[in-house]
């Protein structure tokens, strides 16, 4: 071949292999124009890193009450997280991230050679910044649309954001395995502890987890783990990242994993709920992001007794009432009839029992035109021996249930839950804060269901009185030896008189003081009449009652609906020496960046009474447990102050009670309102768990008398007259009265007995 022949060959060559260079050029710019176009922005990384965070609900003293979270995941700053934790990503991920711009050709050439070795796809070259770019502004696909998105964004990212900028997006998005996300959140699950108290070899760790996170996990196979934190220590090694002193040592430490920790939210759901409203108030749209640290005032060991004494007496409830397995009856008058009608959802009613199936565990229950499903497996607390269902109840038999969920095509079933006792709730405060130690709103502590200490309005019956008798002492119409004329009516003279009156008598005296111990309603009732209804409503409400209350009759027995929450606040007021401040349940909320939120404003403290008729108040309610209604509580061998209530037919149970340290309120019934069954009142069926609760929380105090302000006098009375004693006889009994309000006048002395007669045998004390 000639050299004219050979140029002209090589000058087409050379003209073919332009033209394929032009053409490869232009094609990279068409296909980039081209997807241009379809590129996110970088908005989400330049305006601020704002991705899905863990929110803490934190308990008093600072232990976590429950997490919240879409992805689990804390951000930190990238000054917090320490060198060697830095490293040994890059090591283990991208040791050239710092030299190059967003790209790695050379690795891209190398995984393209690999790969097309083994005709498969075996090794990638995705840098920490495109790495970046697919987890915060890709979705997760594998098409080859989406790898050239990703190299074009990446070189706009090394443009926008410096290297350190880009390396902290990475630590804090990058998935770590068990749901964890950043490497503060798989620094405390794995390790414990929090990214900066990190060493060297669980850094390695952690590194080591990136390329597979499920299969390095160190909770799931701990040799592979080990396998992997040596690569990566020796990549650290091989890049100079550490010494040869560092890495042997790191290579020397034994793996040490933190226990997995239990479920948390399943001790304070209520408070959890509570939270979640709270949040959505204060931060609006963020809520939903998360990454807020928000401090409660609640104790995790008095909600556990709170949530244990509940429990307890809510069993002891179903003992009483013969309502444990077998459930034969084919009718319960406690219940009512079975349903006949079409249900909703979340409702109560009885259905009968059509099938049992020991081998699946289940009962079939017709509910009126629906067929439901229980699951008996998951009813712990109506069968706690696990009975199977042919022992535990049997077909034609009546259940109560409640229905969770309607079926949703022919043929389903509905699901059901056994609702066969009350539920119950209690609040704990401390008097002077008003800080919500305890809440607790069902028997089962469930997310999401309904928190009866907050929400749930019932009748308070008698447990309302020490309102309408604050109200008495606080206008000083009346004193506690103040002696009332009372008259047994109507339904009156068929109920138990009063100790020492005669069963037929219409006619009575009770002093003030003895009123209240015993609970007699006439005596509230005169009360209330003796100083008016509307100023008693107005006083409640001074007191924090929120909920609607009229000026009739009925007010003075408790017929108006309020929460456990609104009646152991207001009562609260008297262990405050007088001053009312709203309950506290939420302390402070930041966000991730220590940012402090705002709490919706709360009314200032206000001395509603003054310590002195405070005072009284609390003597008179310590005769209800010294010598009435919840004598039962002088088994905690303290102090104590508090009312029981009962509402008609026992629907309602209460006892809202104190000590010089807590104030707790008790509520039991059912949702629907039935009677909670013969026997049941408030000193039976509420006042147990308060005792139960007040065992835990005064445990290792000292017992404390409730303390006596200035302007309170003793004086020794008639307790017949409510007139000083005879100074002579040394008779009657101590009284407690504000200065300046004690009687002056002297009773008359008694009439001698008539000379052949005896004097009158008073009847026995039972």
């Amino acid at each position: 071949m000639n050299r004219a022949r050979v140029l002209k060959l090589l000058k087409i060559a050379a003209f073919s292999a332009l033209a394929l260079v032009v053409l490869a050029a232009v094609s990279v710019v068409l296909v980039v124009r081209h997807y241009e176009a379809k590129l996110p922005t970088l908005d989400k990384v330049r305006k601020g890193y704002e991705p899905p965070q863990v929110t803490r609900v934190l308990s008093r003293d600072g232990a976590v009450l429950a997490s919240l979270f879409t992805e689990r995941r804390t951000v930190v700053k990238f000054a917090d997280i320490p060198n060697h934790v830095k490293l040994a990503f890059l090591a283990a991920e991208d040791a050239s991230f710092y030299q190059h711009e967003g790209l790695n050709y050379l690795g891209m050439l190398r995984a393209m050679a690999v790969n097309l070795r083994s005709g498969r796809s075996r090794q990638g070259a995705s840098t920490i910044t495109q790495q970046v770019v697919k987890n915060v502004l890709l979705v997760p696909e594998r098409t080859y649309e989406r790898k050239i998105k990703e190299t074009i964004l990446a070189r706009r990212l090394e443009h926008e954001l410096s290297k350190d900028e880009i390396l902290s997006l990475y630590l804090n998005q990058i998935y770590l395995g068990h749901g964890r996300y950043g490497v503060e959140e798989a620094s405390r699950y794995y390790f414990g502890k929090r990214v900066r108290e990190l060493d060297v070899a669980e850094a390695a760790t952690l590194a080591g987890l990136v390329a597979s996170p499920e299969r390095y996990s160190p909770r799931r196979d701990v040799t592979l783990s080990m396998q992997r934190r040596h690569y990566v220590l020796s990549q650290l090694l091989e890049k100079g990242f550490i010494t040869r002193e560092v890495y042997d040592d790191a290579e020397q430490r034994p793996l040490r994993l933190a226990p997995v920790s239990e479920g948390e939210s399943e001790l304070a759901p209520e408070v959890v709920e509570h939270v979640k409203r709270l949040l959505v108030k204060v931060a609006g749209e963020s809520a939903a992001r998360g990454g807020f640290v928000v401090e409660t005032t609640i104790d995790p060991s008095l909600q556990a007794a709170a949530r244990k004494a509940t429990r307890d007496a809510l069993d002891q409830y179903l003992v009483r009432q013969k309502l444990l397995p077998p459930y034969t009856q084919e009718e319960r008058k406690l219940w009512g009839p079975a349903e006949s009608g079409t249900p909703k959802q979340n409702k109560v009613y009885v259905g009968k029992v059509t099938a049992l199936d020991d081998r699946a565990g289940t009962l079939d229950i017709q509910v009126g035109v629906v067929t439901g499903r229980v699951d008996l497996r998951h009813e712990e607390r109506f069968n706690p021996k696990r009975l199977p269902p042919s022992q535990f109840s049997k077909e034609g038999a009546a259940l109560r249930v409640r229905v969770l969920s309607l079926p949703d095509s022919p043929g389903a079933k509905a699901e059901l839950k056994l609702e066969l006792g009350p539920e119950a709730a209690l609040v704990a405060l401390e008097p002077r804060s008003r800080e919500v130690r305890a809440l607790i709103g069902s028997y089962e502590a469930v997310a999401g269901g309904l928190d009866r200490s907050t929400q749930a309005r019932r009748q308070p019956g008698s447990a309302f009185k020490p309102l309408v008798y604050g109200y008495a002492l606080h206008s000083r119409r009346l004193t506690l030896g103040s002696v009332l004329s009372l008259t047994r009516t109507g339904k009156d003279l068929k109920k138990k008189p009063p100790a020492g009156v005669a069963p037929d008598a219409t006619e009575y005296k009770l002093r003030l003081r003895e009123a209240l111990a015993i609970s007699d309603n006439t005596a509230a009732q005169k009360i209330l009449e003796e100083v008016g209804a509307p100023n008693v409503v107005e006083f409640a409400k001074s007191l924090g009652i929120e909920s609607p209350l009229a000026p009739t009759p009925s007010l003075a027995l408790g017929a108006y609906e309020v929460t456990p929450l609104e009646l152991t606040a207001a009562v609260a007021t008297y262990a405050a020496a007088g001053e009312y401040r709203p309950p506290v349940l939420v302390k402070r909320i930041t966000d991730s960046s220590g940012r402090e939120f705002a709490l919706p404003p709360q009314p200032p403290p206000r001395q509603v009474v003054p310590p002195e008729v405070a005072y009284l108040i609390t003597s008179g309610l310590t005769s209800v447990v010294k010598e009435g209604t919840a004598k039962s509580a002088n088994v905690l061998q303290r102090p104590l102050a508090g009312k029981t209530g009962t509402t008609n037919q026992a629907k309602d149970a209460w006892f809202v009670g104190y000590s010089t340290d807590y104030v707790a309120g008790v509520w039991v019934g059912y949702d629907e309102a039935l009677p909670l069954g013969w026997g049941e009142a408030g000193a039976v069926t509420a006042l147990p768990i308060w005792i139960g609760f007040m065992k835990v929380a005064e445990q290792g105090r000292p017992a404390v008398d409730f303390p006596r302000p200035a302007g309170i006098v003793t004086v020794r009375i008639d307790p017949i007259t409510g007139l000083l004693a005879q100074p002579e006889t040394g008779e009657g009994i101590e009284e407690e009265y504000l200065d300046g309000t004690a009687p002056t006048e002297v009773s008359a002395p008694a009439p001698e007995a008539t000379p052949g007669t005896l004097p009158e045998i008073p009847p026995p004390p039972f």
